[in-house]
């Protein structure tokens, strides 16, 4: 495998052994740049231009600057294969053994990009929350374990909130006071079924979870490590949302005089 091949597997950071790629007698110091020839690094992105989903490639060299002990920097032009629009990428290549050896156990420890509003990442162009799943990636990549947090508890409270409507249950008190959002959370659930049955005992408490974090009562690190099983169970509420939604809409095509769309929605999952 040659580096470019891990490199266009990002935003995925995974290991694996490459190809050698560095060479010479003597180890590159700190601060020392090199023109490494590994390959083309292929990205897909939604190209705005083009309007469509294109593959975007690099030249056939990678500018490489050493920045530490077993760490490499290394920064990419990438082209949309239809168009000239180009966009940036960066990468923070950590080797697990050694940079020099014949094939080298690396690691792509960062991945960041800079779209300039040319291209979208292709999972994030539908879904009416598809900005803040992109924002919340993008700082989970960075390392901000607390920042990808708050996007996903904003979606988590987003989608309360609009079904809540929907259902006519209130967000505020008759004083005009906001109501807490655990009572919000269970009124809207007892009428529309959003918590997947799965884990419909747990939905406050995935608030809790995405809320500690927020607050300062989990650390960066724990924070990292719950983003991936938190998104997960984000996602299922969106889609538990977005399948009430189509059951509702086929019901209204029908001509079908129901109102408690969710109990049927979770009478038809149960059986």
């Amino acid at each position: 495998m040659l580096l470019s091949d891990l490199l266009s597997k990002a935003p995925e950071q995974v290991e694996s052994r490459v190809d050698r790629f560095l060479f010479g007698s003597r180890p590159l110091g700190w601060g020392k740049t090199t023109t490494l020839k590994s390959g083309q690094v292929a990205l897909n992105f939604q190209c705005r231009t083009c309007g469509g989903i294109r593959t975007f490639l690099s030249g056939s060299r990678l500018s490489c600057l050493v920045v530490g002990a077993g760490l490499l920097s290394i920064d990419v032009t990438l082209k949309c294969s239809t168009c000239a629009n180009t966009v940036e990428a960066w990468f923070l290549v950590a080797a697990v053994d050694d940079f020099y050896s014949s094939a080298p156990l690396v690691r792509v420890e960062r991945y960041t990009e800079n779209l300039r509003d040319r291209a979208d990442r292709v999972e994030s162009t539908s879904g009416p929350f598809s900005d803040l799943l992109t924002r919340a990636q993008l700082a989970y990549e960075l390392g901000l374990g607390a920042g990808s947090m708050i996007y996903l508890r904003k979606i988590f409270e987003l989608v309360t909130h609009e079904v809540a409507e929907i259902a006519e249950v209130p967000i505020v008190s008759a004083k005009g006071k906001r109501r807490p959002f655990k009572d919000v959370l269970q009124e809207v659930n007892e009428k529309r079924n959003i918590i997947p049955l799965s884990f419909s005992g747990s939905g406050y408490k995935l608030f809790g979870e995405l809320s500690d974090v927020i607050h300062g009562q989990s650390d960066e690190v724990v924070a990292l490590a719950k983003y991936a099983p938190c998104r997960q169970l984000v996602l299922g509420v969106v889609d538990q949302v977005n399948k009430d939604n189509e059951f509702a809409k086929a019901i209204e095509e029908l001509g079908w005089d129901v109102d408690d769309i969710g109990r049927i929605a979770a009478e038809g999952a149960m059986s």
